[in-house]
């Protein structure tokens, strides 16, 4: 099953977890420091929250699209460089506490978005590392990123 992802920074993580539980009737799939995740079945939602500044109004970080594996990730990287997009391949990067291979893309307003498989579960936020991380750090193996990837 494929699924559209919205990643949001939030000013109040916790309020906004009350918020979106309330939303879509469903608890948080994983929640660690400064983050929160939820698996939405109906509609079919990857719903992404990021600790951002206290007070703050809560802003699109990225769009996504979370398919089932690398081989799907590797064929949207195909299609969309075949369509003539600029493309950035990341393959067992850690973000988001879980282990990924992507692909990211840019709309025409610069509005990031990524196509992505979670290969695993990972105690770090984004970084290979045991070490914590902050959220400023999602999405790093070291690859340069795109303008507004992961903010």
């Amino acid at each position: 099953m494929s699924r559209v992802q919205l990643a949001l920074r939030v000013g109040d993580l916790a309020g906004s977890i009350d918020f979106y539980s309330k939303l879509f009737g469903t608890e948080p799939a994983k929640l660690r420091p400064g983050y929160a995740n939820f698996a939405v079945e109906e509609p079919a939602l990857k719903l992404v929250l990021l600790e951002g500044e206290p007070g703050q109004e809560t802003v699109m970080d990225h769009l996504g699209v979370e398919v089932e594996s690398t081989d799907q990730v590797n064929a949207a990287t195909q299609r969309l460089t075949g369509e003539g997009l600029e493309t950035l391949t990341e393959d067992d990067t850690t973000c988001c506490y879980a282990v990924q291979d992507k692909v990211w893309v840019h709309g025409p307003g610069k509005e990031p978005w990524e196509v992505y498989t979670v290969k695993g579960d990972s105690a770090a936020y984004g970084s290979d590392s045991a070490a914590l991380v902050t959220p400023a750090t999602c999405c790093t193996n070291d690859v340069a990123k795109p303008e507004g990837c992961c903010n």
